[in-house]
């Protein structure tokens, strides 16, 4: 998609351009009378597509999945604040860094900009442009914690043709700028809703993921309950995963509990448990609790290919690049056919 800017006169104000994007969207009328949406479709991303679901209900509520069919192996939503749930080994992680904020920015029923004052965020207009030939408004919505995303209403539709943002697109990987491409717009109940988006990489141009909607569902009864995480009957493992994980900012803390539940558990394996843990905290931040935690994993179980590769990454996470190197290695000799170590390995090499 390519992007020239162009210079006129007289241009309408972003207050002025919210309006008429409402109007085309279907007006107040019909967005105030939207409670609560489930989208259907099919999820492409490194050519693997599968069915998806995402719902959100007023005046916050998000699931990646389907309230009405809740799954036991994963979900992540908001309820309040952003969590994943991960069925096995059975864990509900509150998130926060990267990971939350990909679930905030994503939030309303409305997107961000209908009620974007309601949401705490501000908008303005950085001018007129062209997009594929067509001129566009470049709004930017400055939300609540900082955070920056432009916004491109077509001039003539007055619809969202594209947004622009930077931001990680998983959880260890650089920042990369991205456009998301609107289209296929299609009236739900009175409402315009594009049925089909595309994530680019704006440097190199290659597609990062779409989603084609097969169908949405508005306004169907929906509480809660079906938003918030299931209520897990623990294991003491489990029980010790949630406590190392409220303790991952404090390593000598991750290190007590760590070591007085494998002395008062001797025959309980605790290898993928804290494999699971131990990520988490990295995507948390908390480098130095989730090194230590993995360097005691991968001692207790030596001969593990997947213990070595989750040290591995927590050594390059934090810059440690030849002992990460030596833990990938240590992997492979392990199970050679371990496509993550040798991936791993790859991205080194190549100075990633």
């Amino acid at each position: 998609m390519t992007m020239a800017p162009v210079v006129l006169a007289a241009l309408p104000s972003a207050d002025e351009i919210i309006r008429h994007h409402i109007g085309a969207l279907g007006g107040q009328k019909n967005l105030d009378a939207l409670e609560s949406l489930i989208i259907r479709g099919t999820y492409t991303e490194h050519g693997q597509s599968n069915t998806a679901q995402l719902a959100r209900m007023r005046p916050f509520y998000k699931l990646v999945g389907d309230p009405l069919q809740r799954s036991a192996k994963f979900e992540e939503g908001y309820d309040g604040s952003a969590r994943e749930f991960y069925g096995d080994p059975g864990i509900v992680v509150r998130t926060v860094g990267p990971a939350s904020a990909a679930a905030r920015h994503g939030l309303y029923i409305l997107g961000n900009l209908v009620d974007f004052k309601e949401q705490g965020s501000t908008v303005s207009l950085l001018g007129r442009v062209k997009i594929d030939g067509r001129n566009a408004y470049q709004l930017r919505v400055r939300m609540l914690d900082g955070f920056e995303q432009d916004e491109f209403i077509d001039a003539l539709t007055w619809l969202v043709v594209a947004d622009r943002k930077v931001a990680k697109v998983h959880a260890f990987g650089s920042d990369v700028s991205s456009e998301t491409r609107w289209s296929d717009y299609r009236a739900v109940n009175g409402v315009l809703f594009a049925f089909l988006n595309v994530e680019v990489d704006l440097s190199t141009g290659r597609e990062l993921n779409r989603f084609q909607t097969d169908r949405i569902e508005v306004n169907l009864k929906l509480n809660v309950s079906m938003f918030m995480p299931p209520q897990l009957q623990r294991t003491p493992l489990q029980a010790t995963m949630d406590q190392i994980f409220q303790e991952r900012d404090d390593a000598d803390a991750v290190q007590w509990t760590y070591h007085d539940f494998r002395s008062a558990y001797p025959e309980t394996n605790t290898e993928v448990a804290m494999e699971v843990i131990g990520y988490q905290a990295l995507k948390m931040g908390s480098i130095a609790s989730a090194v230590s935690l993995l360097e005691h994993n991968r001692i207790d179980y030596p001969q593990s290919a997947s213990a070595a590769f989750g040290l591995g990454r927590a050594y390059r996470t934090a810059g440690r690049k030849s002992e990460a190197k030596s833990e990938f290695e240590r992997a492979l000799s392990i199970d050679p056919k371990d496509q993550r170590s040798h991936d791993a390995l790859a991205d080194i090499a190549a100075g990633r």
